[in-house]
């Protein structure tokens, strides 16, 4: 995910299915290059390189 997206998604009110390693996350903020996220399935936060970041694929449910 690029960080253009990112900041979109961050502003916008809807709720977008946004995962890392397969988990649904939630962003909390972006710093460069890394995003702090939080699990929806945990109270894990994490910091990660936001290109790990995808959105889902309506395709490939």
């Amino acid at each position: 995910m690029n960080k253009e997206r990112i900041f979109e998604i961050m502003k916008n009110k809807e709720i977008y299915d946004v995962f890392y390693n397969e988990r649904p996350i939630w962003i909390q903020s972006i710093e460069d290059n890394i995003a702090k996220i939080g699990f929806m399935d945990s109270p894990e936060v994490k910091d990660v390189y936001i290109e790990d970041l995808y959105e889902k694929d309506l395709y490939n449910n």
